[in-house]
């Protein structure tokens, strides 16, 4: 192993270690793709995870700075092909290796500094958000499983960006109390969280539903090599989706809903004999 191999893998280890630590929900549906596929959408998820928390945690700092700092250095990373920030040094490599379109990028870079700014979102917005901030992930991976074929890649996006956008949805859901109370955003439009209603919830709910339906056709018509991993993480999220559909508004603005392990557990297992009865 070379000198700069060892390099590349000690900043690939940091962008895994970034996805286990900060979310074993996705960490173990990562670890259920084709060996092949785990190491770049780890790549992927630590740089989003990154940015995210520029926006959403350093607050005793000056998160534009960071932010534009963080910007330049990623696209200087793509540009020469390397950086000391081992983050973006995986990240590169993955943007390069896979040709992910650069506007992805810039879409989803908008969104986090939208966050900065904005606290409460009008419906063009709102989608605008979504699509930068979630949406363009699903993107992002979707290249990485389809490995340059675009045909392919052009059939499935629409399905890749639901996705993308359900789960963003059910954790603004999931969120609300912090994203409310604490950060003093309203992401979703026309809704007053002073007055969260049962109707305000069931119409959200009704989105989403449609985001998941749309998702699933797509996930059906993934490789083999990512299917399965997809499958697993897209039945996560519409696991705690259902939970919060069973709740009252009012205790999904008081408590931040969960998934239990053993819940999780219970859903690979069904996710694998799926598989293996080939109705994946």
């Amino acid at each position: 192993m070379t000198n700069m191999q060892l390099f590349h893998d000690v900043s690939m280890e940091c962008s895994k270690n970034v996805t286990e630590k900060y979310s074993t929900s996705f960490s173990s549906s990562i670890n259920m793709l084709g060996k092949s596929l785990r190491q770049p959408i780890f790549n992927i998820y630590g740089f989003v995870r990154f940015a995210d928390e520029i926006v959403d945690t350093f607050h005793e700092f000056d998160k534009q700075t960071l932010l534009q700092e963080f910007k330049a250095d990623t696209y200087k990373a793509i540009e020469r092909r390397i950086s000391l920030n081992p983050i973006l040094n995986s990240f590169q490599q993955t943007v390069n290796q896979f040709n992910i379109d650069i506007s992805l990028i810039e879409a989803f870079i908008y969104s986090m500094e939208l966050d900065l700014g904005n606290k409460k979102y009008d419906r063009n917005g709102y989608e605008q958000y979504i699509y930068g901030s979630a949406e363009v992930v699903g993107l992002m991976c979707l290249y990485v499983f389809c490995n340059g074929n675009k045909e392919q890649y052009e059939l499935l996006k629409p399905g890749a960006r639901s996705l993308g956008a359900a789960f963003q949805k059910v954790n603004f859901l999931r969120d609300l109390k912090a994203d409310y109370e604490g950060m003093e955003r309203v992401y979703f439009p026309e809704c007053d969280f002073g007055n969260f209603t049962k109707k305000d919830k069931t119409s959200i709910e009704l989105d989403i539903q449609k985001d998941f339906d749309s998702a699933y056709a797509a996930i059906l018509q993934l490789p083999l090599q990512a299917r399965f991993g997809v499958y697993v993480a897209y039945k996560y999220y519409l696991s705690l989706f259902n939970k919060i559909k069973k709740l009252h508004p009012q205790k999904i603005m008081s408590e931040r809903v969960r998934i239990p392990d053993y819940i999780k557990a219970l859903i690979v297992a069904k996710a694998s004999i799926r598989s293996q009865l080939n109705l994946l």
